[in-house]
């Protein structure tokens, strides 16, 4: 029998910025108060990341300015991780570098083979203020870092070079959605169904 609630059941989807909205170039402020408002951007980011078929999202993809993400995201070994991190900080991000295809609801359908440290750790806050701290490895440890990256202003394009750099921004240029600023995940059109 279920006791909680399954994360996002009670939110409402939200739509997502696109590439070249400034929200998501400009680092995102500390949570300073811990209340309903900030539970319901919980809900409301994890209802917006299943519509999107999502594995993580920042506040900041869906125009909210703080420091929160959520996550629903597999390791290398098919574990599920679940959960969100209020006031996120990478810790630690260590191990082999690997190049592993990453892509990101802001650039719906642009994918690029992206270095990520193969370990990562990243502590933060719960909704009431109390310390946590999610470790991950593999995918996950890709995860974790994809989306602190974006809650300090950065998309995974950012973490590219040469080639790979400029076919990814190419596509995201010739993508339908290009020129649009937000979309809603299940909308007709939306690349994301």
């Amino acid at each position: 029998m279920r006791h909680a609630a399954i994360p996002g059941s009670s939110g409402s989807v939200r739509a997502i910025l696109l590439s070249g909205d400034p929200v998501l170039t400009a680092p995102c402020a500390p949570v300073t108060v811990f209340d309903d408002r900030l539970a319901r951007l919980v809900e409301d980011m994890f209802a917006t990341m299943y519509a999107a078929d999502g594995v993580g999202l920042a506040a900041n993809q869906i125009g909210e300015g703080v420091r929160v993400f959520v996550h629903d995201c597999p390791d290398d070994e098919d574990r599920r991780h679940l959960g969100y991190v209020v006031n996120p900080r990478l810790v630690e991000a260590d191990g082999v570098v690997v190049a592993g295809t990453e892509g990101c609801l802001s650039l719906p359908g642009v994918r690029a083979s992206t270095p990520r440290y193969d370990r990562a750790v990243v502590v933060g806050q719960d909704l009431s203020g109390a310390p946590v701290r999610v470790e991950g490895t593999g995918f996950f440890a890709r995860c974790l870092q994809h989306e602190c990256d974006h809650l300090d202003g950065g998309l995974f394009t950012d973490r590219l070079a040469g080639l790979r750099r400029r076919r990814a921004l190419r596509a995201a240029r010739r993508a339908p959605w290009a020129g649009s600023e937000r979309v809603l995940p299940g909308a007709p059109g939306s690349p994301y169904r």
